[in-house]
């Protein structure tokens, strides 16, 4: 088992639980939804025999307490999170890549597009960016009314709720040091599933970009987005073992999948090009 080390940061509004692990090119893992460090743990482990490697729990998600009320969780404000880790153990100006789950890999795909210098590469597995659907606002009306069943009758009526965008099925069932499904429900589900995604933008570093997607969840609603995203690259959408939640129930092959993924970037990828201007 890989040595570990845990800290904290402080950041406006919030403190982040993080977790370092492993040797050799910083990867970040940034988790989505309810989720926080503690499900990527055995995939982390799997990795850290080839990776220092990075994760943490999003504000206000378990050990990472808001400074204050909670308030909906912005894309944005979480890829600043991520990039002020990146300050704290980046080594000088080392490129980083980033796996991104769910919301956090929209949160990667933004610290990528904002700070195109600081990110070598980014694997984004189903990123719910439903605007990118030909039905996207039907599809963000959607995730608003299972928001509706949570404020009308509760947590688990609007689990059951939001089980259409999993096939009928429920959602995941995943480690987390603490439940933060209310929390999911009432201030990150509709930011996320409602982000409007700059494809435009993130059309010149596509080259950096691998849309990833789950064997087991393809025909899902939670997938659909993840494909149209590779087909506006002009990408492949890479498949990876298992469902939604993949690098979770399956973190052996998940991991060793990966490390091929990252194997495949172009000769030189680990020194990140000049980029566009960074967004402020």
């Amino acid at each position: 088992m890989a040595a570990l080390e845990t800290g904290t940061l402080d950041v406006p509004g919030a403190r982040l639980h993080h977790e370092l692990r492993g040797t050799g090119p910083l990867l970040l893992l940034v988790p989505g939804g309810a989720s926080d460090a503690a499900v990527f743990e055995p995939l982390a482990e799997q990795l850290a025999t080839r990776y220092r490697v990075l994760s943490y729990d999003p504000r206000g998600i378990s050990r990472s307490p808001l400074h204050g009320p909670p308030v909906d969780q912005r894309v944005d404000v979480q890829a600043q999170d991520a990039l002020r880790l990146l300050d704290r153990h980046a080594v000088g100006d080392e490129p980083v890549l980033a796996l991104g789950s769910c919301a956090g890999a929209l949160v990667a795909l933004e610290l990528l597009r904002t700070h195109p210098g600081r990110v070598a590469a980014v694997v984004a597995h189903e990123p719910p960016a439903m605007r990118l659907l030909p039905d996207g606002e039907a599809q963000v009306a959607f995730f608003e009314e299972v928001h509706e069943t949570y404020r009308r009758d509760g947590v688990e009526a609007a689990m059951l709720s939001l089980a259409g965008a999993f096939g009928g099925r429920p959602a995941p069932a995943l480690p987390e040091v603490r439940d933060n499904t209310e929390f999911f429900l009432a201030h990150v589900m509709r930011p996320t599933t409602a982000f409007p995604l700059d494809v435009a933008a993130l059309s010149g570093l596509a080259d950096r970009i691998t849309p990833a997607g789950g064997l087991e969840s393809r025909g899902y609603l939670i997938h659909r987005p993840v494909a149209a995203l590779a087909a506006l690259l002009g990408r492949d959408l890479a498949l990876f073992p298992g469902g939604h939640a993949g690098y979770a129930k399956h973190p052996e092959e998940f991991a060793r999948q990966l490390g091929a993924v990252l194997d495949a970037l172009p000769a030189g990828s680990a020194a990140v090009p000049a980029g566009p201007e960074e967004v402020s």
